[in-house]
């Protein structure tokens, strides 16, 4: 049987930022947290600096977010979130590692939107 632990912390985590409440999405950071943006080469280390960087982040309202997939197993979980302010919004794929019941690692990706080639119209289905 698969342990539901690792995923119901992430669900717990993306209902906490839908909340806007920084301090309390730290508070289910790891002391030795670690997020990655391997597109600009970032990392934001530390609980207190991730929630320094979401309190401060320009946004045009209340930031939304919203899980289109999660996958989880004992070492932790991927997901697929829209994120929003109201006026922009974003697609981010995040790679989870825990420990002591705790978000360790984060990886996060935001990949930007592009025009499918017209060349393989054929073979393909787009979203509505």
């Amino acid at each position: 049987m698969i342990d539901q632990a690792p995923r119901k912390l992430v669900e717990n985590f993306w209902q906490t930022m839908n909340g806007n409440d920084w301090h309390a999405v730290g508070a289910l950071l790891h002391d030795d947290y670690l997020l990655t943006y391997p597109q600009s080469g970032e990392r934001i280390r530390g609980r207190d600096n991730c929630v320094a960087l979401n309190a401060n982040y320009p946004a045009a309202g209340v930031w939304r977010f919203t899980v289109h997939r999660l996958i989880s197993d004992e070492m932790g979980a991927a997901t697929d979130v829209t994120v929003t302010d109201g006026a922009n919004t974003f697609r981010a794929i995040s790679f989870f590692e825990l420990r002591d019941d705790r978000v360790w690692r984060m990886t996060e990706y935001w990949p930007e939107p592009f025009e499918a080639p017209a060349g393989r119209a054929q073979w393909v289905e787009h979203d509505s």
